[in-house]
């Protein structure tokens, strides 16, 4: 049986309960110090909002659970579109995280990310990648998945958009499951579209950055 990191910590809290160890701190927290047994539904993730219906589904798809660790304070799409904005001015380039997934299951951590730049994406992607009709550009794997879209601003029409892409893999490198690959792999996509429909609300894009509502899995011809 696999064991997450928030699992063992768990477990080895219930062990020292009552010791004096216990009460000295450390134990009991998750890496932000959360309280390990303070868990979630996929909706309250990340601020809240990030996650759609049809990204909750996706994640116990892919982690085989439905809560979660709650997420750090400032671990939400809202803190991420505020630092992003903050470099588009001076660079036009930047990166960051949005916020990581603990789940108690086979997968350690799923870690969301920002990568911004002012030119759109050139080339195709790598051969493990599915190429999905989303945003300016999008892919799946069976552990990572990407959207990558426009942001424009109607107060600023004739200014050249930048091109925000969204990012969600599992850190412990999963190995491709048997037999139906592309359940996994869509659920990769629609946890991407999720959160890089939620970053461009939040940052105000036009349409959406063209991202619709609903994520689309039909690879791109």
């Amino acid at each position: 049986m696999v064991t997450t990191r928030t699992r063992t910590r768990r477990l080895l809290c219930a062990a020292m309960a009552g010791s004096l160890a216990f009460l000295a701190g450390g134990c009991g927290e998750s890496d932000d110090g959360k309280a390990v047994d303070d868990y979630v539904t996929a909706d309250k993730l990340c601020g809240g909002g990030a996650v759609t219906k049809d990204g909750a589904k996706a994640l116990e798809l892919i982690t085989g659970d439905t809560r979660f660790a709650a997420s750090g304070k400032y671990s939400t799409v809202a803190d991420a579109a505020e630092k992003l904005t903050r470099e588009a001015v001076p660079a036009a380039s930047g990166r960051g995280d949005i916020c990581r997934l603990y789940p108690e299951a086979p997968v350690d951590e799923l870690r969301v990310r920002w990568f911004l730049s002012n030119m759109p994406p050139k080339g195709s992607s790598a051969s493990e990648f599915s190429t999905l009709s989303m945003g300016e550009k999008a892919g799946a794997a069976h552990d990572t998945a990407f959207v990558t879209f426009p942001c424009s601003h109607k107060e600023h029409p004739l200014a050249r958009p930048d091109y925000i892409s969204v990012w969600i893999e599992a850190t412990g490198r999963p190995t491709e499951p048997e037999g139906d690959v592309r359940s996994q792999k869509n659920a990769y996509a629609t946890l991407a579209h999720s959160f890089a429909l939620a970053m461009a609300r939040e940052l105000g894009c036009e349409d959406n950055g063209g991202l619709k509502a609903k994520p689309s899995l039909i690879p791109a011809s």
